[in-house]
């Protein structure tokens, strides 16, 4: 166990519980070990004290950490603030995630409508932490499909990133919904939705297709 310590100015910054002359963060077992699912509330209380400096040293502990219990405070933190240092820090958190206990936390905050402004930002980080996300691919099809290009551009690299196997049943599902999806594509989602038809059998047959 170690602490870092941050002085901060008399008065400009309070938290209950802690001295505004002086916070002593301390990396606890909540926070380092790297299965942990449980958050620790002195962690949760620095991450809603608005303050950007403390706020992103704190992410940057959790970000060393590995705790993927901290992500639900997170999504909820990205969707919030509006300081776009803390944004870019939650960003690099997600790009960086290796665990795969954070893949269906990350998967329930791209399906809640509440975070629907940073969609982007998550779905981005999904083929940005080299995480498999192919059980989910009916999900990443669909936002090639109906989201705007942005979105959608993202979705596809994740589905295009993908090495794990799929059934063929999930295969002719999927390649029957982008093919009914062409019909009415423009120019630019046309170009996404061919590509996808292509890669899905190569995905079928679990072969890492090299885009």
């Amino acid at each position: 166990m170690f602490s870092i310590s941050w002085k901060i100015s008399a008065g400009s910054w309070k938290v209950s519980g802690f001295d505004p002359e002086m916070l002593i963060f301390q990396n606890e077992s909540a926070m380092v070990t790297e299965n942990s699912k449980k958050t620790n509330p002195r962690t949760i209380q620095i991450l809603h004290s608005g303050n950007p400096v403390i706020v992103s040293a704190a992410i940057e502990e959790l970000r060393e950490g590995g705790n993927v219990a901290y992500l639900p405070v997170l999504f909820e933190l990205l969707h919030s603030t509006r300081d776009e240092e803390i944004k870019r820090s939650i960003s690099g958190l997600l790009a960086e995630l290796k665990h795969r206990d954070a893949i269906p936390l990350l998967m329930e905050a791209i399906q809640n409508r509440q975070y629907a402004t940073e969609l982007r930002t998550i779905v981005s980080a999904c083929w940005e932490n080299g995480l498999d996300f192919s059980e989910y691919l009916p999900v990443f099809v669909d936002l090639v499909i109906e989201s705007e290009f942005i979105v959608a551009f993202e979705a596809y690299t994740v589905v295009t990133n993908m090495t794990g196997k799929i059934s063929n049943a999930i295969q002719e599902k999927e390649s029957s919904k982008i093919k009914q999806a062409l019909q009415n594509a423009d120019s630019t989602k046309n170009e996404l939705l061919q590509d996808l038809l292509y890669f899905l059998p190569q995905l079928e047959e679990g072969i890492e297709p090299g885009f």
